[in-house]
């Protein structure tokens, strides 16, 4: 594979005010279109129903190896969650980080082992975590503030920092702000990873909290740490099969064609990544806690 430019964002795209505001301006859109009804119950219960061949809501999760299937099955129905996003928006410094590796097979699976590496260590943490500090957590917690579940707003808060280092990154990746990873596109990629890792730190998905009461009722932090694991790689999983896909049947031509342009790379993934730290903020810090009576936000008629 040729060699391609290890520094990301150090080319400004013309006019990046416009691409700024259009990306946010997406991520506003997103946040009011978005249905959690259809995501979460519709899709997310439908295909774990289908994938268990039971209702996965009152599925027993008797025994490590049906808490580790559970685990991994209810990530893949949560495959159309904003973390399959932020997987797309990171396709742009994977490509960067794949360096002079030869081959599209090593050239693939660099970047995407470094990305992993990020999501999975912040997996396994917070899930050997969860199970010694069990239901003290906000987000095993039946509790309200006002109206408000208390493990919403640890959803909040979570998703508000992941919203804003996303956002961050995209500004970055435009050289609005400075960027920390300027010549690192190897750390790039693990923060991003680690990043998409962090979404469990937040999930209020129902399958997600009965498989969390069901690690915390073990007691063991292993077992925790390796469901919380594979529940991240089945978020990702779709997205990475797809990114493999195209890097193996252009034969590499795709990775060549984004990461080899550092406007067009920066573009890509600043959109992308602005898009969802929009979304994220937008949704659950001001969305969110609307519902609840904290503040206005405009609904569609089937959200």
């Amino acid at each position: 594979m040729a060699r391609v430019p290890a520094v990301a964002g150090t080319v400004r795209p013309t006019r990046p005010g416009r691409l700024v505001l259009g990306s946010a301006a997406a991520g506003v859109l997103l946040a009011v279109l978005w249905s959690y009804e259809l995501v979460d119950h519709v899709i997310g219960a439908n295909v774990a129903n289908a994938l268990l061949g039971e209702d996965a809501a009152t599925a027993s999760i008797a025994g490590t190896a049906a808490g580790l299937a559970f685990a991994f099955v209810s990530g893949l129905a949560g495959t159309f969650t904003a973390c399959n996003i932020a997987m797309a928006a990171s396709i742009g410094p994977m490509s960067q980080a794949s360096g002079a590796a030869s081959g599209t097979a090593r050239a693939l699976a660099r970047p995407l082992g470094w990305f992993t590496a990020g999501m999975v260590g912040v997996s396994a943490v917070y899930g050997a975590v969860g199970v010694l500090v069990g239901t003290g957590l906000p987000q095993l917690s039946t509790a309200t503030v006002g109206a408000m579940p208390v493990r919403l707003v640890q959803s909040a808060v979570v998703f508000g920092v992941v919203g804003l280092a996303l956002t961050y990154l995209g500004l970055a990746a435009l050289g609005v702000v400075p960027d920390l990873f300027r010549a690192r596109p190897v750390a790039r990629v693990v923060v991003l990873g680690a990043l998409v890792g962090a979404f469990l730190i937040g999930r209020p998905y129902p399958l997600f909290i009965k498989l969390f009461r069901s690690a915390v009722e073990s007691g063991n932090p292993l077992y925790g740490a390796g469901t919380f694991v594979l529940q991240s790689i089945g978020n990702v999983l779709l997205a990475v099969i797809v990114f493999a896909v195209l890097a193996l049947v252009t034969r590499g031509r795709f990775l060549r064609w984004l990461g080899g342009d550092q406007r067009r790379t920066a573009v890509v993934s600043s959109a992308l990544l602005i898009a969802l730290g929009v979304f994220l903020l937008v949704y659950w810090d001001v969305r969110v806690p609307a519902i609840f009576g904290f503040g206005w936000f405009p609904t569609m008629p089937y959200n």
